[in-house]
This record gives structure tokens, C-alpha cells and sequence, in this order.
């Protein structure tokens, strides 16, 4: 089997928010799909180890915000790889709350969808859940929405452990990995983001050519936002 392979299904990559009575969480997905036009209805898959997917069984909603493709390193890092029984999520970002008393986040998303959980669909690793659409907006009519291709090939993220497109790299081609340049390529420990000197971070300024050891001290990860001392070399 040809693992990467896999990298040629489409995804974009959303933030699934969601509540139980006062607690409030929220998580990075790459799987949602509208699944029917009337009703309209949209699923999600969701992890059994997520905290969120205990909560969805329970209170029955949750809402889906498609994140912009220039989405800020923070979010990502925020919704996809701190758990939200140790921290509050919501606690510094912009979001409203919906009908259902669900979060909604609003920051660096084009739009959002509140919905209710009608069938609930046990996969193994992970619960689909299929919903009804209760209310959505759009909030950026002109932005691009972020994709998974585009996360993994330009960002150079990886999959969170729990998402159900998780991919051990160690079974990946050490091609992918391995610089053929002399310089040393460094990888975030909390997504997997490997910084590649020769391609350097021109979103953030650092010019290809420039290595890991140059970089400033007040860089940060431009999948997660982890800061430079989560690297280490490979």
C-alpha cells in the first residue's frame, strides 16, 4: 500500500466546537462532508479519544467553522494539538454562541454551521456523527478556505494523532524527510512541521538559505505556533 496516496484526498480543515451543560471544547477535523441537499444535513468524524466526541454524544450539537487558508499559527496550534481538559480554548479567541448555547468560532473563518446530531455512526477508531444544519453564516465571501493539501505542502503540517487521516511518518518515504541540502532540517515535536532550510518560512520572513540556528528566537511554528525550543534536529 502506498501511503502517500493518501495525500491526494481532498479535505479542508475545520474547527468542530461543542458543549456539555458549562464545558466548552473544540478540536482541528479534516473530516466534513454535506451529505444530503434536503435536508440539509452534514457529517463529522471525530475521535473516541477526543474529549469533544464525549460531549457531542451527550449534549447532541456542535458546530463546524471553515477555517481561511492564511489561518494564524495560534489557532491551529490552539484547536489541534492542546486538549481542552487541561486548558480553556476559548478564553482568548473571537466566537459567539449559537441557538443550541454551542460555540461558534468566528476568528480567521470564512464560515460556520450550527448543527444537531440526528444519527450517530460507531467506526471503530472514531464516531461519525451525522447532523442536521440548525443555522449557519457566511463571513468572508472572497477568502480562500484552508485544505488539508494545502496544510501539508506548504505549511508542512501533519495530521493530529486522532484524526482519522493520522499517518505514522515513520512509514513514510525517508525521501520526504531527508534534506539533500547540507543544512540540518528540524521538526516540531507538538505537530510534526519540519523546517526545511532550504525552503526557509517566507510567510514569516525567514529566507530560504537560512538555518534553523539563525533563525530569531521569537520565531514560531507556522503550523501550531509552538516556539522554536519544540524543535528538534533530524
Amino acid at each position: 500500500m502506498n501511503i502517500e496516496a493518501f495525500f491526494k484526498l481532498t479535505y479542508g480543515l475545520y474547527i468542530i466546537t461543542t458543549k456539555d451543560d458549562n464545558k466548552l471544547n473544540g478540536y482541528i477535523a479534516n473530516t466534513a462532508f454535506q451529505v444530503t441537499a434536503e435536508p440539509s444535513q452534514i457529517a463529522i468524524s471525530c475521535s473516541k479519544n477526543n474529549l469533544s466526541c464525549q460531549m457531542i454524544e451527550n449534549s447532541g450539537v456542535f458546530s463546524i467553522s471553515i477555517l481561511k487558508q492564511n489561518v494564524s499559527a495560534d489557532i491551529i496550534g490552539l484547536f489541534g494539538y492542546k486538549s481542552g481538559s487541561e486548558i480553556n480554548k476559548f478564553e482568548h479567541i473571537n466566537y459567539k454562541t449559537g441557538k443550541s448555547g454551542v460555540p461558534i468560532v468566528t476568528q480567521d473563518c470564512l464560515a460556520w454551521f450550527e448543527c444537531k446530531v440526528n444519527k450517530a455512526v460507531d467506526v471503530g477508531t472514531h464516531i461519525l456523527f451525522i447532523a442536521t444544519i440548525e443555522d449557519n453564516e457566511l463571513l468572508d465571501k472572497s477568502g480562500t478556505p484552508l485544505t488539508y493539501a494545502y496544510y501539508h505542502e506548504v505549511k508542512k503540517g501533519l495530521a493530529p494523532k486522532n484524526a482519522p487521516t493520522y499517518i505514522d511518518e515513520s512509514k513514510l518515504k525517508k525521501s520526504t524527510y531527508e534534506s539533500k541540502g547540507k543544512l540540518q532540517k528540524y521538526k516540531c515535536l507538538a505537530c510534526g512541521y519540519i523546517y526545511d532550510p532550504e525552503l526557509g518560512d517566507e510567510d514569516s520572513g525567514i529566507t530560504p538559505g537560512t538555518a534553523f540556528e539563525d533563525i530569531p528566537d521569537d520565531w514560531i511554528c507556522p503550523t501550531c505556533g509552538s516556539t522554536k525550543d519544540m524543535f528538534t534536529p533530524i
